[in-house]
């Protein structure tokens, strides 16, 4: 298992631990390269007339010399996008990796990085994943959780120092553990791909490996293989991470360009990722791709009404904007306000505690939003109360002064349907012409930097029916 590609919040501890004996090397490296002549500062993009990626010439499923990865794929869909051949610098992912790529400006991204990694500026993320545990579609009554009775006598596979390593420590199962390196050479070992096929060929019960090389090699086996999401316990590490790009710092233009690209391609890489049998997890930490044996029985027909309006599992992707709404990110949102927009949160509002006495007396909290934003709560339901409906239709007549031209921004929080819901009543039945969706919302407003102010729910004027 490759460096970058190992276990994300272990990687960061063993940089950690090496930080002291690289920091003077590496900066030093790119004191040198800004001052030598010709070469590019630190705050320059080496190359503007290549996709430049670094990369791991033997590391399915994420990058491989034929491209057959979907890191090569995601590249490939970004040059096309920007109009670039894509070039790769070769180099298996071990330490000193960035050192000698992207560090030595012979590249200027590299595509599968764990958020916050300490020798890289990281992009906004683009999957979210988590380790899983891999067992024989026949053993699934025998091996198919850690919780099993017969786990005591479970062959089981892990690569070292990961984080499902600390899990089985903590539950006193290292004497069942078959250990695969963690630090090697991908041209010689792939230890997670040899622990899922360990499993395929009975000899281990089990293997507790990443999600993207479990789900890929488990779809490739001759033997059947299954998996289920570890999950975290108290005192052992995260099981679940957020993977981004990683540039050089210093590089805003290139960063932006790329945060971009991720935000516009975002359905075509989740299409590129569930190809891959890459586990992926939404805002919430729930599987969203989840194999057949893992999926729940919900159809189709029981999230969404006969208007096509989502009525369950609200918190959930949304793949694409309303028919005849505009999807904006948060430049383009603050760019609208600027212009007179108005911009409608529609985030539920809490429920009084079903604990505290009728008597007492409960103020709901109020709602964090963009400044300048009204709260409109619960108006993103699919299926509105006469009186929410009628609280829609009457607010959005007070804050634009009744007239339907005005630009309408409809937000919630990320992966909300709700405000998917709410402006596309807005275009369809209340007869605005320019509605636009934040499907970031307060969260995309927040990683941005930008401020979040208070609000109580809007009240609309008393009117005489």
């Amino acid at each position: 298992m490759a460096v970058l590609h190992a276990a994300p919040r272990e990687r960061m501890t063993q940089f950690a631990r090496i930080a002291a004996l690289l920091a003077a090397g590496f900066l030093a490296l790119f004191a040198a390269r800004s001052e030598a002549a010709g070469e590019p500062s630190r705050g320059e993009l080496a190359s503007r007339t290549a996709f430049r990626v670094c990369a791991d010439p033997d590391n399915l499923p994420f990058s491989n010399e034929a491209g057959e990865g979907f890191e090569n794929r995601i590249a490939g869909l970004f040059a096309a996008e920007l109009g670039l051949p894509v070039v790769y610098v070769w180099h298996p992912q071990t330490l000193g990796f960035v050192r000698n790529t992207l560090g030595a400006y012979r590249c200027d991204v590299i595509m599968g990085t764990s958020a916050l990694h300490e020798l890289v500026q990281n992009t906004r993320y683009y999957y979210r994943s988590t380790y899983v545990l891999v067992y024989r579609a026949e053993d699934r009554d025998r091996f198919s959780s850690l919780d099993s009775p017969l786990v005591s006598i479970a062959r089981i596979g892990v690569v070292a120092n990961t984080p499902p390593a600390a899990l089985l420590a903590r539950r006193g199962l290292i004497a069942n553990v078959r250990s695969y390196d963690l630090q090697v050479d991908t041209r010689i070992a792939h230890p997670a791909r040899e622990a899922v096929e360990a499993v395929a060929r009975g000899e281990l019960d089990m293997a507790l490996v990443w999600g993207p090389i479990a789900g890929y090699f488990a779809a490739q086996s001759p033997v059947p293989l299954e998996w289920v999401p570890l999950a975290a316990e108290p005192g052992s590490p995260p099981m679940d991470y957020k993977i981004t790009m990683g540039v050089r710092y210093g590089e805003t233009e290139w960063l932006d360009t790329l945060n971009r690209l991720i935000r516009s391609k975002r359905d075509e890489i989740e299409a590129i990722l569930k190809e891959y049998g890459v586990p992926l997890l939404d805002s919430r930490g729930r599987l969203e791709n989840p194999p057949p044996w893992l999926a729940p029985a919900r159809q189709q027909g029981d999230l969404f009404d006969a208007e096509g309006y989502r009525i369950a599992e609200y918190r959930a992707p949304v793949p694409a904007a309303p028919e005849g709404v505009v999807a904006v990110d948060t430049a383009q949102v603050a760019e609208l306000l600027t212009a007179g927009a108005v911009a409608v949160d529609v985030f539920p509002a809490p429920r009084r505690p079903e604990t505290r006495p009728k008597e007492a007396l409960w103020i709901p909290p109020g709602r964090e939003t963009i400044p300048g934003a009204v709260w409109l709560p619960n108006v993103g339901l699919g299926v509105l109360p006469p009186d929410t409906s009628a609280y829609l239709r009457d607010a959005l007549a007070d804050v634009t002064g009744g007239d339907p031209t005005i630009p309408v921004i409809f937000f919630c929080e990320r992966d909300c349907w709700m405000s998917w819901n709410a402006a596309r009543r807005a275009r369809r039945e209340l007869g605005f012409g320019r509605v636009h969706w934040y499907p970031d919302g307060t969260d995309g407003w927040r990683e941005a930097g930008r401020p979040l102010v208070v609000r109580e729910p809007f009240e609309v004027a008393a009117r005489t029916h």
